[in-house]
């Protein structure tokens, strides 16, 4: 009988899985087609239904992108990977926040792409705006561009410095290292420009079409030439490298009672 540890383990692998397809997506399409590029997040989710089984690859996405999300969010209220509660540790879990909400508006697309083709529901910029037409607003959004900042300056701090390793089985392929490091520093560069566009609508008195997802947070850099291309080649790593923690990852356990998960050591 599988316990709950392992089928939370299980659901964070799939997740790791959907995160190696979109970024390897996302990346390809990058470096080989500039007009589908353009089309940002939708973009990327057309290519992958265009694939053969493309809708149940879509489908797969949904659940695995909401897993991760999931994972993301106990890490920042439950501290399953011990970061600590000191000011590096809540900045490093308020990190975590603002990728399982990037994740989850992105297994929101994939939802709309896997039943009706397109994303029909406006996707970030309407998200954007309603938050926006609420008490307060345009100060949550502010601050949820400065937790892409944070996770931006964590993820360029662990593509630099390979702290990653740590939580790596030692069995993972001796190319971990580099290809992890690349793929966290070009995911650094995307995060800061999706913090910045939210930074600019909350606190600047942007509109909510200057919201960028992650599609359209690459598709900004299409004219930055060799910034450009690095990027796309840096997020064709990370899709590799978020394949490898699929299968390599330390996944958190389950707490006794099933509800709090405590990091293996």
């Amino acid at each position: 009988m599988v316990d709950k540890s392992e089928k939370f383990s299980a659901l964070v692998r799939v997740g790791y899985f959907s995160r190696a397809i979109l970024y390897s997506v996302l990346g390809l399409i990058a470096l080989t087609s500039a007009g589908r590029i353009s089309e940002g997040t939708n973009g990327i989710f057309q290519a992958i239904q265009d694939f053969p089984l493309g809708t149940g690859i879509l489908w797969l996405m949904v659940v695995g992108l909401f897993a991760y999300a999931l994972f993301r969010f106990a890490s920042t209220f439950f501290d399953i990977e011990n970061h600590g509660s000191d000011k590096t540790g809540w900045a490093k879990r308020i990190g975590h926040a603002g990728s399982a909400i990037g994740h989850l508006a992105l297994a929101y697309s994939a939802f709309n792409f896997a039943t009706s083709g397109s994303d029909s529901g406006g996707g970030a910029q309407e998200a954007a705006s309603g938050v926006l037409s609420m008490e307060f607003g345009g100060a949550i959004l502010g601050l949820l561009g400065v937790a892409f900042f944070i996770t931006a300056f964590f993820q360029a701090k662990k593509g630099l410095s390979g702290s990653f390793m740590n939580r790596i089985s030692a069995q993972a392929p001796s190319q971990t290292r580099l290809i992890g490091g690349i793929g966290y520093v070009a995911r650094a560069v995307v995060f800061l420009v999706i913090g910045w566009s939210l930074f600019q609508t909350g606190f600047m008195a942007g509109g909510s079409e200057q919201v960028k997802t992650l599609g359209d947070a690459v598709a900004s850099l299409a004219g930055e030439g060799v910034i450009f291309t690095l990027v796309a080649i840096g997020l064709l790593a990370f899709g590799l490298f978020s394949l490898v923690l699929a299968r390599y990852r330390i996944i958190p356990d389950m707490g006794s009672h099933g509800k709090v998960p405590a990091f293996r050591s």
